[in-house]
């Protein structure tokens, strides 16, 4: 097959994967889509089969550990990790809507970062919404505090984001140095969230809430709580060690999952083992894995060559700015998951500082349209589900008053921390 076909077949194949993701038929997984889009690809000779079998082994590590944290969120859930979030929030607040949007930020801030954008999308966002509801307070402020810091606030760990956990072999870089670098512009990016956010809804932030009776309280999930605690210090030691991310999340999950176990009665056994299996959202894997089969087609059929040729080569702050401006765009164009899928094998040579920059770009970028990241879209399901909606017009002009200045004040939040860190 000629390059210039190939290039056709699999670059139609990529937006029919990302529109089916977008609209989701029937609500048919993404997956289902993808699949069959990445099995035409290698069989009509776009990619040949093995460098396909190659993708999929370089990406099986970090699809396993996304595995791992989706059932661990689950596991917290389960054992009243956001609930205990919720009433905590509720409690703090004492019925100050602009209080229990500052409590919101540091929730979602620190559940994005620890078990991942999706935890705080899938699992925190409806407790938002039940908590906005029990002091009487308008959802709105709060629950496009989740969306946004969703993608914002995942800066900070490899943990934090699948784009993370692909950008961290490419920088080469451990997962104590990764935070390291991460912790200004996370930070940074929070901040500037904050303010704006508190600024665009202040009409909503100054209606008076009515509290509710707040009915029976949740007890204080201790036991989850120090299991995440010493899953995360998993993480940090086995990065030394070279030892694969995922097999910290696995004990963490092991643990939490026996503790479950042992406490149920047997009849609760089997779908106690269901429920988690339906946690790690197979078909979402699978939609990760035939996504980066796609990309692969892309960018070796001349995507690669076309885009080489605006990827700065430096890693000084004006290169940094163009990397993460560049990622931003390719992001709300293709999605963040694609985007990064293309530029890591290009920006990789010009160093750690190079590729977070990228990460910036794919991970702050998607809140300015629907299609920037997979959380956004699933977001808006989620709140669609609470009767609750959404304006597009609303949420683009919300983030073009964050976007821009979190990408530079990001940016340079790195360039100052890579100059510190000698990196």
């Amino acid at each position: 097959m000629t390059t210039p076909v190939a290039e056709a077949i699999a670059v139609v194949c990529l937006i029919a994967v990302l529109g089916f993701a977008v609209v989701r038929p029937r609500g048919l997984p993404e997956g289902v889509g993808a699949v069959p889009a990445a099995l035409l690809v290698v069989l009509v000779g776009a990619l040949p089969p093995a460098v396909a079998w190659r993708e999929v082994l370089s990406l099986g590590p970090t699809v396993a550990f996304l595995a791992a944290i989706l059932m661990l969120a689950h596991l917290c859930r389960e054992e009243g990790m956001f609930d205990a979030a919720g009433e905590l929030m509720a409690r703090r607040s004492k019925g100050r809507p602009g209080r229990l949007l500052g409590l919101v930020f540091v929730v979602a801030s620190l559940t994005t970062a620890v078990l991942s954008l999706d935890a705080t999308v899938v699992l925190l966002t409806p407790v938002v919404f039940a908590t906005a509801s029990r002091l009487g307070a308008r959802p709105k402020p709060h629950v496009y505090a989740t969306s946004h810091l969703a993608n914002s606030a995942s800066l900070l760990l490899p943990v934090s984001n699948l784009t993370n956990l692909l950008a961290m072999g490419a920088a080469g870089l451990s997962f104590v140095k990764f935070g390291a670098l991460m912790a200004l512009p996370w930070l940074v990016a929070i901040a500037i969230e904050y303010v704006v956010h508190r600024r665009w809804f202040a009409s909503d932030l100054s209606v008076v809430a009515t509290p509710r009776d707040p009915g029976k309280r949740t007890p204080t999930p201790v036991f989850a709580l120090v299991v995440v605690a010493l899953t995360l210090a998993g993480f940090v030691v086995s990065s030394p060690l070279h030892v694969e991310p995922f097999w910290a999340a696995l004990a963490g999950v092991l643990v939490l999952a026996t503790k479950r176990l042992l406490m149920d009665p047997p009849g609760r056994h089997r779908a106690e083992v269901r429920e988690l299996l339906v946690a790690a959202n197979v078909w979402f894997l699978l939609f990760v894995l035939a996504l980066g089969v796609i990309v692969k087609a892309v960018v070796d059929n001349g995507l690669a060559s076309a885009i080489g040729h605006l990827v700065p080569t430096g890693s000084d702050l004006v290169s940094l700015l163009l990397l993460a401006g560049l990622a931003a765009v390719l992001a709300n164009l293709v999605n963040n998951l694609p985007a990064v899928l293309v530029l890591l094998p290009l920006v990789a040579p010009a160093g750690p500082a190079a590729v977070l920059a990228v990460l910036i770009g794919v991970n702050i970028g998607p809140n300015l349209t629907y299609v920037g990241s997979l959380a956004t879209l699933l977001w808006r399901r989620i709140l669609a589900d609470h009767d609750h909606d959404t304006e597009i017009g609303e949420f683009t002009k919300l983030g073009l008053l964050t976007v821009p200045i979190s990408l530079i004040a990001c940016t340079g939040a790195l360039w100052v921390a890579v100059a510190l860190m000698g990196v």
